[in-house]
């Protein structure tokens, strides 16, 4: 399979490189034209001086030309002048009248322009520079046409360019070099960076170095160690989880195991119900057990996340998880009531983990409440939002004590009552979760317990 990653050291030097190019490119293109420009201004000035010389030996425009005077001019045999220089001595319709070559006319004169034209041709496959003159002569036009050929103009040219282009290419390759060690120094701190990943523990989730990182990267590292905070506490959860089970369903199995094995032991059918009642009554602690650390862990930190919370009616809530505890606070003879607010209270929540929170809380009352009590459950508004609350009139909780029974497995002893230690627990969490305010006090009258849940509105 193709690997469609790419390198950031490669995908910068090819950028670089495609730019130090082009810019290479575009420099050498207009150095050249700039020097074939500036070559020919000092050759034109030449030609022309040579041209008026001509004109003068012939001595045109003075009405007593001379045109068949002999003249010197160079022919391309002496190395030091190594162009060959002819002209055209012609009338205004072109026709050649003298001279020692045969030049082109060029087209503008023919409209009479005045002053020197210079033009580019080509003659005996070699590049030629041309230029064209006119005199009036007794009511008529001469025509002179000096022309050169080229080949110290492009030496000269061919010079320029060299000492142009060949230092800006040492100078471009120079500049890839220096690019290429300035990213590979500081893509280092990247390479450090990530050599301490691949090295690290799979166990190890400890927070990332960026103090040497770029800061264009540091965003990135806060990321990473936001994620790895965040599956540090998934694991301490996890973590937790299995050793508050393993802890709390030691016993439980530990007691089903003893009794197990006493009911196959005896035949005595007294014995026998005994055991299995004892059976009956640790299945149950066990379920209940295993239920409240599954919700434990449902609602711990990592363990689910606040993207699924949809708009619940607390007073539809309460009121439907108050239902369900009547039974059992009849059978108690407690007195379970509901006072729901006036008006519909909107909040942001899981449905599942409030009710699991709000048994858990009337749990807690009807156990601890003694016969012929009473219990209320009530919503209502607070400042900036909804105030769901548990009352009951039991003996209440000791002020060192109230910080503490929100702590897992933390039971107060001579309560009277079986219990893991985890309903409070629970509710703590689902309160967390919900970023509301948990708060435990005196019931009315300073007897009993007051647990309310404040939400804010979102």
């Amino acid at each position: 399979m193709e690997n469609n990653i790419r390198s950031l050291r490669s995908y910068l030097m090819q950028r670089l490189l495609i730019s130090l190019y082009l810019l290479w490119l575009i420099s050498t293109v207009v150095g050249y034209f700039a020097t074939i420009n500036y070559a020919n201004q000092p050759y034109d000035l030449v030609l022309l001086q040579r041209a008026n010389a001509v004109a003068e030996q012939l001595k045109l425009g003075s009405g007593n030309e001379q045109l068949d005077a002999v003249l010197s001019l160079p022919d391309g045999s002496d190395p030091g002048m190594p162009d060959r220089v002819v002209y055209t001595v012609t009338d205004s319709e072109g026709r050649k009248l003298a001279g020692n070559g045969n030049t082109l006319r060029p087209l503008s004169y023919r409209r009479g322009r005045p002053g020197p034209l210079f033009s580019n041709g080509e003659r005996d496959g070699q590049k030629t520079r041309m230029v064209s003159l006119i005199f009036p002569s007794d009511g008529k036009l001469l025509q002179l046409h000096v022309s050169e050929t080229t080949q110290q103009r492009q030496a000269l040219i061919r010079g320029i360019l060299a000492n142009i282009v060949i230092p800006q290419l040492l100078l471009t390759l120079i500049a890839l070099a220096v690019v290429w060690y300035g990213l590979k120094q500081g893509l280092r701190p990247l390479e450090r960076l990530r050599h301490e990943v691949l090295n690290r523990r799979r166990d190890d989730l400890s927070q990332l170095d960026g103090g040497k990182a770029p800061a264009e990267v540091r965003p990135l590292i806060d990321a990473v160690n936001d994620l790895l905070e965040r599956l540090k506490q998934v694991m301490a959860a996890q973590q937790r989880f299995v050793a508050d089970a393993a802890h709390q369903l030691r016993t439980p199995f530990a007691g089903l195991k003893t009794q197990s094995e006493l009911a196959l032991r005896t035949d005595d059918p007294e014995q026998k119900q005994h055991a299995l009642a004892h059976i009956l009554t640790s299945t149950r602690h066990g379920i209940r057990l295993v239920n409240q650390l599954l919700a434990l862990a449902r609602n711990e930190p990592g363990g689910q996340s606040a993207n699924n919370f949809v708009p619940l009616n607390l007073n539809q809530l309460a009121q439907e998880c108050t239902v369900n505890w009547v039974q059992m606070a009849l059978e108690k003879n407690i007195d379970l009531g509901y006072e729901g607010a006036s008006a519909e209270i909107t909040v942001q929540g899981d449905a599942a983990s409030l009710m699991e929170m709000l048994n858990n809380l009337i749990d807690n009352a009807i156990r601890y409440t003694p016969a012929g009590g009473h219990i209320t459950i009530s919503v209502g508004t607070a400042q900036h939002g909804a105030e769901l609350s548990v009352e009951d009139n039991g003996p209440g909780i000791e002020p060192q004590h109230r910080e503490r029974v929100f702590e897992r497995f933390y039971r107060i002893l001579g309560s009277g009552q079986s219990g893991s230690g985890l309903g409070l627990a629970i509710v703590a969490e689902v309160a967390k979760r919900h970023s509301a305010e948990l708060k435990l006090e005196e019931g009315s009258g300073g007897k009993g317990t007051r647990i309310s849940i404040r939400f804010s509105y979102r």
